[in-house]
């Protein structure tokens, strides 16, 4: 069971896909946002499919594919969070999780355009698994507590500007928060449906060339702890999205440095999670 959300930016409609069909779920909710994850809308959903109470949506293959959350409270970053990455940066393995903020204004769908911001040289890529929380969660008591909270995943591409990022000030975000910069999915898997967090591949291609090639398992602080450790400092709520860090191969740890210009495509996929493509154009 795969949660999308399908129709034109800011028009799209909450559906969910069950071997094959596609089924409309405005008769459970207007969007697949905050509420409805934290109000049992996973479980709702999979009562009414077994029901037959949800009907097909037509025509669904022909619409454009949004990312499939309304759009978050926040969305929070796991920097160097993969040892491979660490290493190809040059940087020491982190004592605790790297935490910084990207705009929720950001995400996009999984087949939108990424915009190269005015004036930029070093756009870079980074695939992610994306968590989504599905209820709030303060003060989490253990990681294994803190994984109960968790909705699902998704892919999440975190595309960065590298100058932004790391010359220009000191601080993360401006590299991280550019217009576009959060292509999202295309689906939501419900937590209960991926068997392990820690025990999936992340590959990543560039004008069909393969970039990055990882696995989950790799992470130094996994998704458990990820949610823990950030609940210790701030309130996470539902449809809040967690970024959990890439593994390497992005340009800014290859020789060259082969950064993103207009016209580059790049594909992204996570086992389970779906496959998703984004073309390249100049803002």
């Amino acid at each position: 069971m795969n949660f999308l959300r399908l129709g034109p930016a800011g028009r799209e409609i909450p559906v969910v896909q069950r071997d094959g069909t596609t089924f409309d779920l405005r008769t459970l909710t207007a969007d697949l946002d905050g509420a409805f994850w934290s109000s049992d809308g996973i479980a709702r959903t999979r009562a009414a499919l077994d029901r037959g109470e949800l009907v097909e949506l037509p025509d669904a293959d022909t619409l454009r594919v949004g990312a499939p959350i309304a759009r978050p409270n926040k969305i929070v970053c796991i920097g160097l969070n993969y040892r491979d990455h660490a290493a190809e940066t040059g940087a020491p393995l982190p004592a605790e999780p790297v935490v910084f903020m990207k705009d929720p204004m950001t995400m996009v769908g999984p087949f939108d355009d990424v915009h190269v911001p005015r004036g930029s040289t070093q756009t870079d890529w980074e695939v992610e698994l994306a968590v989504v929380i599905g209820t709030t969660v303060r003060y989490a008591g253990s990681p294994e507590h803190a994984l109960r909270h968790v909705a699902g995943y998704a892919v999440s591409h975190d595309v960065s500007e590298r100058g932004f990022q790391l010359e220009r000030g000191g601080q993360w975000d401006k590299g991280k928060s550019c217009e576009t910069f959060n292509p999202l999915g295309p689906c939501l898997v419900p937590a209960d449906e991926v068997d392990d967090p820690q025990a999936l591949s992340l590959r990543l291609w560039v004008n069909g060339l393969l970039r990055q090639d990882g696995t989950t398992k790799d992470m130094i602080f996994p998704v458990a702890h990820v949610v823990w450790y950030l609940s210790q400092f701030m309130v996470l709520y539902p449809g809040d999205v967690i970024n959990t860090g890439t593994p390497a191969g992005v340009a800014l740890g290859l020789p060259d440095h082969p950064y993103l210009r207009a016209g580059d495509v790049v594909e992204l996929e996570i086992t389970g999670l779906g496959r998703a493509r984004q073309t390249l154009v100049a803002a």
